[in-house]
């Protein structure tokens, strides 16, 4: 059974969607609005960083999205995020032994990549997760993050016995888009749909679904001082999740030459030109096409 659910927005606190969609709930009263919906489902709404929410921004000291492992919630540490990381263990997990079901944590990107859900294992239940997500919103993308084991993930949805990600863009930091925000909600609702159905026996067979398996950051071409070169080539971006080939550009340097893609595979893109990453100099990460 899937039971307890804990439903979070504002883990980073300038990536609206999710923070607006918990406080809709929240004063509309969710459990009253949606409760013969996902009968047999108990959901929790929180706000994950009342504080950088408050500064309209991604963390105040530290990415709280990073806070997880089983070894930084051990340490002591004065940073605001890694002493609040504790306390949303405590209150979600504690992580590998937890008293939640499932974990759903709400994020927005910079990168067109359209509404994608983040999942951490390639188990049953994941897998038929991803199918009933991709029959229920065809538009949608899934993105499987299995490189590490489940619980050495430092991410917040990991707090759960289960734990996913939503995803959607592209949106600014720090501000709401309509389009970006609906597709947020319907994201939220089918993964609650398939846990009330999951929970009823009521799931049908679907087909298997295109998945996207992360591969590894690239990084900008830097100068021997570490300055930036080159910039996302302009047919690169907003081309999230598609086929990136062996020779097509990349990047354009600053005097005006393409540098290629040099591997002999295609790729598939994804978190092109993210502004968080700006300062970690990742221009994109790549992921290998399966289907699940």
């Amino acid at each position: 059974m899937i039971n307890k659910i804990a439903l979070v927005g504002g883990t980073h606190g300038n990536e609206t969607s999710g923070i607006q969609l918990i406080h809709n709930w929240q004063s509309e009263g969710f459990s009253d609005a949606l409760s013969s919906r996902y009968s047999s489902l108990d959901v929790s709404l929180t706000i994950a960083n009342p504080d950088a929410l408050s500064a309209n921004v991604r963390f105040v000291e530290e990415d709280l999205n990073r806070q997880f492992t089983l070894e930084a919630l051990s340490n002591s540490s004065d940073a605001k995020e890694a002493k609040l990381a504790k306390k949303l263990n405590q209150q979600f997990g504690p992580k590998g032994n937890s008293a939640t079901d499932l974990v759903i944590d709400i994020h927005n990107t910079t990168s067109n990549m359209g509404a994608t859900l983040i999942i951490l294992e390639a188990d049953d239940f994941h897998i038929q997760l991803a199918r009933f997500v991709k029959h229920h919103m065809p538009e949608a993308n899934i993105l499987l993050e299995d490189e590490k084991p489940y619980l050495e993930h430092g991410y917040l949805c990991t707090t759960g016995k289960r734990g996913v990600m939503i995803e959607v863009g592209a949106q600014p930091q720090g501000v709401l888009r309509e389009d970006v925000y609906l597709l947020t909600q319907t994201m939220a609702e089918v993964i609650l749909d398939f846990c009330q159905a999951y929970n009823t026996d009521s799931l049908e067979q679907y087909a298997e679904c295109e998945v996207f398996r992360l591969g590894e950051n690239i990084k900008f071409p830097l100068s021997a001082e570490g300055k930036r070169t080159a910039m996302i080539h302009h047919s690169l971006q907003d081309n999230d999740f598609a086929p990136l080939i062996p020779g097509a550009p990349v990047f354009r340097t600053f005097d005006g030459k393409d540098i290629e893609w040099q591997e002999a595979q295609e790729t598939y893109p994804h978190f092109i030109n993210e502004a968080a990453y700006h300062k970690l100099d990742v221009a994109f990460a790549t992921a290998t096409r399966l289907m699940l």
